[in-house]
């Protein structure tokens, strides 16, 4: 485990960024606070996922002043619509549909709460699908379930292997945490 000056806490509850703070040597508790993931209408979409998870840091400003505080957001950029996580089968259908055959942007923010100062840094990935078959879209919901995914999918997924055609920018960003990007925020606090 790498050593932290002080303890870290994850604010999230995606089993996907335990797994990858995890697997890059952080030793860290989970706490979440409920947080307002609304954003202004007149955000441009490359600021919402930012805005979200400076939200979701300022929410422990002041509670844990003796942690380190790692909050994250993704969204989803496609045809100038932001895909957030799907409310329904509908609506994860309606998304899949979106991105079946076309290029989409992936949007990882976050951000490092530290005794009063919060840093943000957010990366960008360009993903390109493969078209997909209705009945491809109708299998991937039934058997991944994935509402709690910005975009309703998972890269790791069997959607990843089957038809993401093309990745520009880090896999780690499209799976909602950019481990280089975390990494170089911590590494300040590291015990060497």
């Amino acid at each position: 485990m790498i050593a932290l000056q002080k303890p870290l806490i994850l604010a999230s509850n995606s089993p996907r960024r335990k797994q990858l703070l995890t697997d890059a040597g952080f030793d860290f508790t989970v706490e979440v606070l409920p947080t307002d993931e609304s954003f202004p209408a007149s955000l441009p979409a490359e600021q919402v996922a930012d805005f979200i998870s400076k939200e979701k840091a300022e929410m422990f400003r002041g509670i844990r002043p003796d942690a380190i505080v790692l909050t994250a957001d993704t969204i989803v950029v496609a045809n100038h619509e932001i895909l957030g996580k799907p409310a329904d089968r509908d609506e994860a259908f309606r998304m899949l549909q979106m991105l079946s055959g076309q290029t989409h942007t992936v949007i990882t923010s976050v951000s490092l709460l530290s005794a009063d100062n919060i840093e943000t840094v957010s990366d960008v990935a360009e993903v390109t699908f493969s078209a997909l078959e209705e009945w491809e879209i109708t299998r991937y919901i039934e058997h991944y379930k994935p509402f709690d995914k910005a975009g309703s999918y998972g890269i790791q997924e069997w959607i990843g292997m089957v038809a993401v055609e093309k990745i520009e920018g880090s896999f780690y960003t499209i799976m909602g945490l950019p481990v280089h990007i975390v990494y170089k925020l911590l590494k300040p606090y590291f015990i060497s």
